[in-house]
C-alpha cells in the first residue's frame, strides 16, 4: 500500500508542537519543517504525551478536529496492540480471543489506512440528514429523507442516482457497516433494541457481508481512483473483519465512557 500525506490542519499541527516540543517558541518554522515531514508528524503523533492530553479535553473539535484526535487514538491503539498477543471478538454475545494482533498491527502499519479510518471515525461525530427527488414513476418526482446512518436508505438512493454519484453511497454504506461493527458491535448481537436502519435488526454477520460487498464496489468505481482510494478500499473488502478490530480496541479501551456523546445520534 503506497503512502500518502496526511496534510493536517495548522491548528493541529500547533497542537502537537505546543504539547510535544512545549520549549520551542519558533513555531512558525516548525509548522513549515512539519508540513513536508510525514515520518516526523507520525513520530509526534505517537507520543505518549500526545494521547494524554487529548484524553482530557472534555470536547474535541475546539482545539483540534475530529481527524487528528482519531489519529492519535489509533497510533497509540497501533503501540499497544504491538504489545498484545489476541484480539477479542464478540459473537453471539461471548467474547472470544482471536490471536491475530499482529495482523492487526500490520493494517495499522499503513498510513493510508490509517488516515482513511481515522477521517471514517471523524464522519461520525456528526449525522446527516438530507432530501433527494426520486422518482416515482415517469415524469413523478418525489422528495425523500434519508440518514446517512441509515444503511438501507443509502441503498435505495443508490439506485436512484447517476453513475457518478454512486462512489460516495457505496463508500458511505460500507463504512456505516465498519463502524457499526467495530465501535457498537453490541448493537448487531441478536437481541439487541438498537437498530439504525430502516429495514430492522442486523447482525454482525450482515453488516460485514455488507461491508465487504459495498467496499468492493466502491474499489471498482473510477471515483476511487480519482480519490487515490482504490487500493484501501479493496483492502477494506478483502479484509473487514481484521479491520474491525482496531476500532474495537479503540471503543473498549479508550472510548467506552464517551462512544454516545462523541458520535452522532442516528437520525
Amino acid at each position: 500500500m503506497s503512502e500518502s500525506s496526511l496534510c493536517l490542519p495548522e491548528r493541529d499541527l500547533r497542537y502537537v508542537i505546543e504539547t510535544v516540543l512545549p520549549e520551542r517558541r519558533d513555531i512558525d518554522h516548525l509548522l513549515e519543517l512539519l508540513r513536508d515531514d510525514d515520518a516526523f508528524i507520525d513520530a509526534m503523533l505517537a507520543d505518549p504525551r500526545l494521547f494524554e492530553r487529548v484524553m482530557a479535553e472534555e470536547a474535541i473539535g475546539l482545539r483540534f478536529t475530529p481527524t487528528f484526535f482519531f489519529h492519535v487514538l489509533l497510533c497509540q491503539a497501533h503501540k499497544d496492540l504491538q504489545q498484545a498477543h489476541y484480539t477479542v471478538e464478540l459473537r453471539d454475545r461471548q467474547q472470544i480471543p482471536i490471536f491475530d494482533a499482529h495482523a492487526v498491527v500490520d493494517l495499522l502499519d499503513e498510513r493510508p489506512m490509517r488516515q482513511y479510518l481515522a477521517e471514517m471515525l471523524a464522519s461520525f461525530t456528526r449525522i446527516h440528514g438530507f432530501t433527494y427527488p426520486v422518482r416515482v414513476r415517469r415524469g413523478v418526482w418525489r422528495k425523500q429523507r434519508f440518514s446517512d446512518l441509515d444503511i438501507d436508505s443509502l441503498i435505495r438512493l443508490c439506485q436512484g442516482v447517476q453513475e457518478q454519484l454512486r462512489f460516495g453511497l457505496f463508500k458511505r454504506i460500507a463504512d456505516v457497516c465498519l463502524f457499526i461493527a467495530g465501535i457498537f458491535p453490541e448493537y448487531a448481537q441478536p437481541g439487541s433494541s438498537m437498530a439504525w436502519s430502516s429495514r430492522g435488526q442486523r447482525d454482525l454477520e450482515d453488516y460485514e457481508q455488507e461491508g465487504r460487498h459495498f467496499y468492493e464496489l466502491a474499489a471498482q468505481h473510477e471515483g476511487a481512483s480519482v480519490m487515490a482510494l482504490r487500493e484501501v478500499l479493496r483492502t477494506l473488502s478483502q479484509r473487514f473483519e481484521l479491520a474491525e478490530k482496531p476500532l474495537t480496541f479503540l471503543s473498549e479501551h479508550y472510548l467506552l465512557t464517551r462512544r454516545h456523546s462523541l458520535f452522532g445520534a442516528p437520525a
